[in-house]
């Protein structure tokens, strides 16, 4: 509500600074965001000359990119109502808008449609118990009427919409996020203190966690002085900053192993030998991330991965970023909506867990067994860079049908 206000006097300021075509891109959250990144990025280097907008649902996506440089504009998507939607597009006049992978905003959708503005839907996923398909679901259909073209991840998703009459303006690509970690990947810049850190010991990867899930991890990691944990919690208030501290003994936030490396490297004089623990302490062997925006690098160093999420009602956060370094994988039960985990599982790179006592004899297992340890990762890596892909050919629609030629 707060990153709501006064909206249309600011989007009216932002605008009226440029006379260039506008791409506009939705998304929910910082995770549709890096879903779409890629054709953005692809769109932008393509058509220099048009201009970037980008919206969020979510404080989560607008206050960790509200800076990102490859967009002109980043913004709140203002509520939804008829009047809004239409004073928006008024102001803004996109000429092609991607909406990523889900959000559906009913007003916002039905006044691009009557403006004949083509929306293109990137990686979309669709379930039986959704809405769309619903003797009740109308109005949802109508949104996806707003459509000009739907592209998919998977084959159930367009048999899916088959069934209530979308068939010719469904294409399955897959989903973007595969070019994004493979991006990612390829650019991948080491981290000092990261690797510092590591040394040459076995490396658990903790990333996306909630407290359900590091409740699983702390015995493992407070018994095993053999093995180095790097825990990066979803959310990084002090709140859960503190409980993640009180549940992992010889632990050191990053932003204070940052700050004392910094210090011994500057002090040449007098060096800090060991900047992992405080005076009197053993070095730390959790490493506790306070930031956001590191996590798809750190999986780099993990010998295992455990990726947060799959104790909670939501399930499993994003197991590609660590799939594409070629990682084993372990996640908890609830991981069914995602199609990757289910994959990856099904290849053999990925292992659900149910209980603390399970991981821990999965993790001595695959510690224990290098020839496996490796088979796990390289059916991850194999399985990521198979089905890449779907950026370039939304790309090539758009390029064919001459969306962003006048």
């Amino acid at each position: 509500m707060e990153g709501r206000r006064s909206i249309f006097n600011r989007l009216e300021k932002a605008m009226n600074s440029h006379s260039a075509p506008l791409i506009w891109m939705h998304c929910s959250s910082l995770g549709e965001f890096e879903q779409g990144r890629p054709l953005l990025e692809m769109v932008k280097e393509n058509h220099p000359s048009h201009k970037i907008l980008i919206t969020f649902f979510s404080p989560s996506g607008y206050e960790i990119r509200k800076n990102y440089e490859g967009a002109d504009f980043v913004f709140y998507l203002p509520a939804d109502s008829k009047s809004n939607a239409r004073r928006f597009l008024q102001i803004v006049k996109p000429v092609l808008v991607l909406w990523v992978k889900y959000d559906y905003w009913y007003y916002f959708l039905s006044t691009l449609r009557q403006d004949n503005i083509p929306v293109l839907l990137v990686s979309g996923l669709f379930r039986i118990d959704q809405p769309f398909f619903k003797w009740y679901g109308k109005l949802y259909r109508q949104m996806l009427e707003s459509f000009r073209h739907l592209f998919v991840q998977t084959e159930s998703s367009a048999q899916l919409l088959k069934s209530i009459g979308f068939g010719n303006n469904v294409t399955i690509v897959g989903d973007t996020r595969f070019d994004r970690v493979l991006q990612i990947a390829r650019h991948f810049e080491p981290i000092d203190d990261i690797k510092q850190f590591c040394g040459n010991d076995p490396v658990v990867v903790a990333g996306s966690t909630w407290i359900e899930d590091e409740e699983e991890l702390d015995h493992y990691a407070n018994t095993r002085q053999e093995i180095k944990f790097i825990i990066a919690p979803h959310d990084v208030s002090e709140q859960r900053l503190r409980e993640v501290e009180s549940l992992f003994k010889n632990c050191l936030r990053y932003s204070k192993f940052n700050l004392e490396r910094t210090a011994g490297l500057q002090n040449q004089e007098n060096p800090v030998q060991d900047t992992t623990a405080a005076p009197g302490l053993p070095p730390a062997r959790v490493l506790i991330i306070d930031n956001i925006g590191m996590l798809s690098l750190l999986y780099k160093y993990a010998t295992i991965c455990y990726i947060g999420g799959g104790f909670g009602y939501d399930g499993v956060h994003n197991v590609l970023e660590a799939a594409v370094y070629g990682k084993p994988i372990i996640f908890g039960p609830v991981y069914e909506k995602y199609i990757e985990a289910v994959e990856l599982i099904e290849k053999g790179a990925a292992h659900s867990i149910e209980s603390a006592l399970e991981m821990e004899q999965l993790m001595d297992d695959l510690l224990g067994n290098q020839e496996w340890l490796n088979d796990c990762g390289k059916a991850a890596e194999d399985y990521v860079r198979t089905k890449g892909g779907a950026t370039e050919a939304i790309l090539t629609f758009i390029q064919v049908n001459r969306l962003l030629i006048s």
